[in-house]
């Protein structure tokens, strides 16, 4: 799933991600805690149930208005760290989610939601839109539980579809703004900013353009990470990754076809291209007709329809563009439940199909099987991911550009990421102690002139 966090501008290549063991605990609490700075009256937090079944993917199955996110064996995390000077904090995840549904009231929820995110200091980013919610958060597993818990008492948002990703605790140390170079760097290499959360009102939680394809009416067959193998290895079957270019230069499954787009949004164009009305306009047909294109029709009566298996990142693209070609008369529709992200979970490596690494909208960039972390770093001047052969090319500067983004900067714009990269090294922050911000100018008692630092501080 894409996550709807924006990746912040950090100067460093990201840490290892490692898988840290655990096990699952009855500890979960009995009573819902008190949080009386909620001003909405329509959202409060109840019913936190016992007994929950440990898991780190989960789904709409079963699901209550608490998630069930496994509590850590710190033991274990705290030998990880023993010598080496870390905190031994509570053990970090980050919890990607999203749900559509019917929420015309969604406002309401943002401002009690970010000041809980806040209060509990969990970051990441959510988005509200009339359609649903959608997000990716990092913080402590009863934070996260606090937050889920709290999202999923309207009714309406039960049964968030979550996949879970686990934290290193180099990472931790970071997030809990600990570091050796400087205290204003802190958390600038952790998954997300460690002191901030973003909670976004938009018309569309993944935008496509197109507010009236509601994957709450229609939506194509969920087809589990286990039977995903058998159904793209059948040759009437036609694999399409729903993701942007670049996600794709990264990894993605044997034999699927790229449309080549630059956001989710252009998918429809693609079909519209791909797809044509034939003659009397009643037959779908591919305008391909070699390789995988060749594969986009199947006979079916006086229609050559197509058969279809998409896949995404966790799930969430599939579901609004599985409801797209419902609704342009597509038949056979079927998408990968839980994205690439619980495949690479749950499907052994030696019997995967999968290539590559997965891209990842945060500061891991990409992961591999068994959701540790990738190879690629990211290029700070695009925000696109890059690989150590990329960081070979001469157009690769470090924080300024990279192969895929050098032809299209200015200078005017490389000057500029070199001095903010210049701040970033000198102050541990963007811009200096004042972050950038021009110095308030004061008058002191006799009438002069005086400069004040900014508030900022």
């Amino acid at each position: 799933m894409r996550s709807s966090s924006s990746t912040a501008f950090s100067p460093n290549p990201n840490l290892a991600l490692h898988c840290t063991t655990m096990k699952a605990t009855s500890e979960v609490p009995t009573k819902a805690p008190s949080f009386p700075f909620f001003s909405n009256p329509k959202i409060t937090i109840t019913n936190f149930p016992q007994n929950l079944a440990p898991s780190k993917c989960f789904s709409a199955t079963g699901a209550t208005n608490i998630v069930p996110i496994l509590k850590a064996n710190n033991a274990l995390r705290n030998d990880d760290v023993e010598g080496s000077g870390l905190s031994s904090d509570p053990l970090l995840v980050v919890v990607s989610f999203y749900k559509f549904a019917d929420f015309f009231d969604h406002a309401d929820l943002r401002k009690p939601l970010k000041e809980l995110c806040e209060k509990l200091r969990v970051s990441g980013g959510i988005i509200l839109a009339p359609e649903g919610i959608n997000g990716s958060i990092c913080g402590t597993r009863d934070s996260l539980e606090s937050v889920l818990g709290f999202i999923q008492s309207d009714e309406r948002l039960k049964g968030l579809r979550l996949i879970e990703s686990p934290v290193s605790p180099e990472e931790e140390a970071l997030h809990h703004g600990h570091t050796s170079s400087s205290p204003l760097a802190a958390g600038e290499d952790a998954p997300f900013r460690w002191d901030h959360v973003r909670v976004k009102l938009k018309k569309e939680i993944v935008t496509l353009g197109m507010p009236s394809v509601s994957p709450i009416e229609k939506v194509g067959k969920y087809i589990k990470p286990k039977d995903w193998n058998a159904l793209i290895s059948d040759p009437d079957v036609v694999v399409i990754d729903v993701r942007n270019d670049y996600e794709i230069r990264v990894g993605k499954f044997k034999g699927a076809v790229d449309p080549c787009t630059t956001a989710f949004r252009d998918f429809p164009s693609w079909v519209e291209d791909r797809f044509k009305l034939a003659d009397s306009g009643d037959k779908l047909e591919s305008s391909g007709s070699t390789g995988e294109s060749a594969k986009l029709t199947k006979e079916k009566g006086s229609k050559k329809v197509p058969r279809v298996a998409m896949y995404c990142t966790g799930g969430i693209r599939c579901e609004k563009a599985s409801s797209y070609l419902l609704s342009k008369g597509f038949e056979e529709v079927y998408h990968l439940e839980g994205g690439i992200l619980r495949y690479l979970e749950e499907v052994p490596k030696t019997e995967s199909l999968w290539e590559g690494e997965c891209f990842m909208f945060d500061k891991r960039v990409s992961v591999e099987h068994g959701l540790v972390q990738g190879t690629f770093k990211l290029c700070y001047g695009c925000k696109k991911p890059v690989s150590d052969a990329d960081m070979e090319s001469p157009e690769w500067e470090y924080a300024v550009s990279c192969p895929y983004c050098f032809a299209s900067k200015s200078e005017e714009e490389k000057e500029r990421a070199r001095a903010r990269q210049s701040q970033f090294e000198k102050w541990g922050i963007i811009g200096g102690p004042d972050k950038g911000r021009r110095p308030a100018k004061t008058v002191d008692i006799n009438g002069h002139s005086a400069t004040q630092m900014s508030k900022s501080l």
